[in-house]
């Protein structure tokens, strides 16, 4: 692929590259952990229940895993610059809405347009400075952008709970605009522009097959459940969403440029990450969501109180990059993400025992251990799902790996409220009652991320030897 950049001096702008990239980085990684602290203040605002606000959550990451796989696509063919400009316009542009919204239905549909610029924004990012850095300081350079991807889950909750406890809930999204216009300016000033002088074709049938029936089922997990729709209608749509998913599977097996290259599935270490890493975050996707709910619903704790119980989570991922490489070079990758599987599920679990008379430093411990063991789960699928993949398919494994995670996350969200909805009596006003319901939510996602340990039980000793220990993009910006 010919490749070019319109901007003559690469090397005057390539120091502010890393710094550029991250500033977009972090407004994009804040912005999926400050929102989750407030959801009970946004709910009781917009007059409806706590759990109904699963769609607002669901609905951001959902939008990303429909529009990254056509990121690389549109920096091909429009330019690196224009795109990443672009993407940062769209993102504050869905900030301020969000911001303004006076209903679920308009701030759900606003959240859909901040992922619309955030699915370009992170890849995007990444693809200039993988064209703008030798392999030598690209590590280097990558480990810079990875921060702030560890900073803001660490800051938002906490961001979060002060914002509607002493500001307004609809700061948690106004603070993205003063960054987002800076953040266009900068890049169009210094932004190198690349672009393929001759891009490969959209997949614009296959773009419609798939967004459109992972678009229809995440619908299905929100509303069912909700007895907004008879078991008849669940199921038909149900029965259209699989009909479109399959029919893209056809359609990809015989297209020249497919939306996402289902044929790497071939490669087994490939297919065990990227589908074991997909089941385990079905499991823990939903506990941004439901800890916020416990806390502050259940436990009646003030937002900033449950900011603070969710912030050593961020802590603990920061911590597990100090051990990563020494666990995978002792143990290997089979055997480190069977056993971590395991202590996932039994910490989910755990979850489901905090209560009113917990201690605060049991709860804080166990957030710690939490965060640090879910980090090395995610830095060592994410760098498993590459060491068998040829070097010229790398940018084809990152598109369906970023796009599963992304659907994982958006599915986890509405299977834990589903699952939640599940075991509460129509009497959720009764802080026991939702309490206990919970507790069952939790102790039910954590069964089921064990389930993903049967997948992982596929690789061999070996396995992954060839794939860099260090993940220097981080884990992906859900921070699940």
């Amino acid at each position: 692929m010919a490749v070019k950049s319109v901007l003559p001096d690469l090397d005057a702008v390539r120091p502010l590259l890393p710094w550029l990239v991250a500033v977009a980085f972090f407004m994009e990684a804040l912005d999926t952990t400050i929102l989750n602290t407030g959801v009970p203040v946004i709910a009781d605002a917009l007059n409806v229940t706590a759990l109904s606000m699963k769609a607002v959550l669901s609905s951001y990451t959902l939008a990303l895993a429909v529009f990254i796989p056509i990121s690389g696509w549109m920096a091909d063919r429009f330019g690196t610059r224009r795109v990443f400009a672009s993407a940062i316009g769209v993102f504050t542009l869905g900030s301020l809405l969000c911001g303004l919204a006076t209903d679920i239905h308009w701030l759900v549909a606003f959240r859909v347009l901040q992922g619309m610029g955030g699915a370009m924004m992170v890849p995007v990012g990444r693809l200039i400075m993988v064209r703008s850095f030798d392999h030598r300081d690209l590590v280097r350079a990558m480990s810079f952008v990875a921060i702030p991807m560890l900073v803001a889950p660490m800051l938002g909750p906490l961001l979060g709970g002060l914002i509607v406890d002493y500001l307004h809930w609809r700061v948690i999204f106004f603070v993205n605009i003063p960054v987002g216009l800076a953040g266009m300016a900068l890049v169009a000033l210094k932004l190198p522009n690349f672009r393929d002088p001759k891009p490969r074709p959209l997949d614009f049938l296959g773009l419609i097959l798939f967004g459109s029936g992972v678009a229809l089922l995440s619908y299905v997990l929100e509303v069912f459940g909700e007895h907004r729709l008879g078991i008849g209608g669940v199921l038909g749509l149900l029965a259209i969403s699989g009909i479109l998913l399959f029919g893209y599977g056809l359609h990809a097996a015989k297209t020249p440029f497919p939306l996402l290259l289902l044929g790497l599935f071939r490669i087994r270490t490939f297919a065990t990450s990227v589908s074991g890493g997909f089941i385990t975050r079905l499991g823990v996707g939903g506990v941004p969501f439901l800890l916020p709910l416990l806390y502050q619903v259940g436990l009646g704790m003030t937002p900033v109180q449950s900011g603070l119980l969710i912030m050593p989570q961020a802590l603990g991922a920061m911590s597990s990059k100090l051990i990563i490489t020494r666990l995978l070079d002792r143990f290997g990758y089979a055997a480190i993400l069977r056993v971590n599987t395991l202590i996932i599920g039994v910490l989910l679990a755990l979850f489901g025992f905090v209560g009113a008379h917990t201690p605060v430093w049991l709860i804080i411990g166990l957030a710690l251990v939490y965060g640090l063991i879910t980090s090395i789960q995610f830095t060592s699928m994410n760098t498993l799902a590459y060491a068998d993949v040829p070097r010229k398919q790398t940018s084809g494994a990152s598109t369906i790996a970023s796009t599963l995670q992304q659907l994982s996350v958006s599915f986890g969200v509405a299977v834990a409220g589903l699952i939640t909805l599940f075991f509460l009596p129509a009497d959720t006003d009764n802080r026991a009652l939702m309490i206990g319901g919970l507790h069952k939510a939790f102790w039910l996602l954590g069964g089921f991320t064990i389930v993903s340990t049967l997948i992982f039980a596929t690789l061999r000793k070996g396995d992954g030897e060839a794939a860099p220990k260090n993940d220097p993009a981080g884990p992906p910006a859900t921070k699940t």
